[in-house]
C-alpha cells in the first residue's frame, strides 16, 4: 500500500475499494494526503454505524409490539395535509422480519432521488402495501382532517394481507375493527411508518407532477400545491384551478371576491 500514489488511494476511497485493513496500513504514511484520506475514512465509517444503529433502533420500536398473537404490523402514514391544491394520500406498509434499508426515516428527511429508489425498493420488498387518494371534493365536503381518516382508513383496508396491528403516524384512526396506536412523530420512531411515509409522498408528488404538466402555470412540480410564493402568485394571476381547495384558505376567499 505505501507503493500506491496519493490519487490511487483516494480512487480506492471513491469507489468503496478501501478496507479497513487498507487503511490500518497507511496509517502511519506520513504524507498528508494519505492522512486527509484516512480521516475521511474513519468519519464516513462512523456515519455509516450511526445509520444502521438508527435503523435497528426504528425496527426494534416496530418488534415490541410483536407478539403470539401479533405477528403482522403495518405503518400507517399520509402526505398532503397541509396543500392548497391536490389529493391527500395515506399509505400503509407491512414489512418482513428481515426487511433492510440503511437511510430509510421521515420521508421529509431524504431526498427526492433516494425517496424514489426507496419507494420503489419497498414496493418490492415489502409483504402488503397500498396507498389510498381521497381527491379534492372530498375533501372540501368533509374537512381535511376527515379525509386524512378516510385515506387512512382505506390504506389498510385495501392491503392484500390483513395486519393484526397498525402503527399510525399521530391520527386517532377511532375504529373497532383492528387495534392501533396512534404515534407522535411516529415516521420518525417506526420502520414501518417511516416507509409508508415514503410511499404516501412520493405517490402524491407523482400525481402533482402529472398536474404540473396540465397547469404548467402554477408551478405543482416546484411546490407540490404547498403555499409558496409562486403558487400564491399564480392563484392570483390565474385564478383557481380544478384541484385546488375551496375549503382552503385563500382559495375560499377568492371564490367569494369572484
Amino acid at each position: 500500500m505505501e507503493n500506491k500514489t496519493i490519487k490511487e488511494l483516494n480512487e480506492l476511497y471513491l469507489t468503496n475499494e478501501l478496507t479497513s485493513d487498507m487503511v490500518e496500513l497507511i496509517k502511519n504514511d506520513s504524507r498528508q494526503g494519505v492522512q486527509n484520506i484516512v480521516k475521511k475514512y474513519e468519519k464516513k465509517l462512523i456515519n455509516e454505524r450511526a445509520i444502521e444503529m438508527e435503523f435497528e433502533k426504528l425496527k426494534e420500536f416496530d418488534c415490541q409490539y410483536k407478539n403470539n398473537k401479533i405477528q403482522l404490523v403495518a405503518g400507517i402514514d399520509e402526505a398532503g395535509r397541509g396543500p392548497l391544491a391536490g389529493p391527500v394520500v395515506a399509505a400503509a406498509v407491512i414489512l418482513p422480519d428481515d426487511f433492510k434499508l440503511l437511510g430509510l426515516t421521515d420521508s421529509k428527511q431524504i431526498s427526492e432521488k433516494n425517496r424514489d429508489k426507496f419507494y420503489d425498493y419497498i414496493v418490492k420488498n415489502a409483504i402488503s402495501h397500498h396507498a389510498e387518494i381521497i381527491d379534492v371534493a372530498t375533501i372540501d365536503q368533509v374537512n381535511i382532517y376527515q379525509a386524512t381518516i378516510l385515506a387512512m382508513k382505506g390504506a389498510y383496508k385495501n392491503l392484500k394481507i390483513k395486519p393484526d396491528y397498525l402503527l399510525v403516524d399521530a391520527v386517532q384512526l377511532n375504529v373497532q375493527d383492528i387495534a392501533y396506536d396512534p404515534i407522535i412523530k411516529g415516521d420518525a420512531k417506526s420502520l414501518s411508518i417511516a416507509a409508508a411515509s415514503i410511499i404516501a409522498k412520493v405517490t402524491r408528488d407523482r400525481i402533482m407532477k402529472k398536474y404540473d404538466e396540465m397547469y404548467p402555470e402554477y408551478k405543482f412540480k416546484k411546490h407540490m400545491g404547498y403555499g409558496t410564493k409562486d403558487h400564491l402568485l399564480a392563484l392570483n394571476t390565474y385564478g383557481i384551478t380544478s384541484i385546488h381547495r375551496k375549503s382552503f384558505s385563500p382559495i375560499k376567499e377568492l371564490i367569494k371576491m369572484n
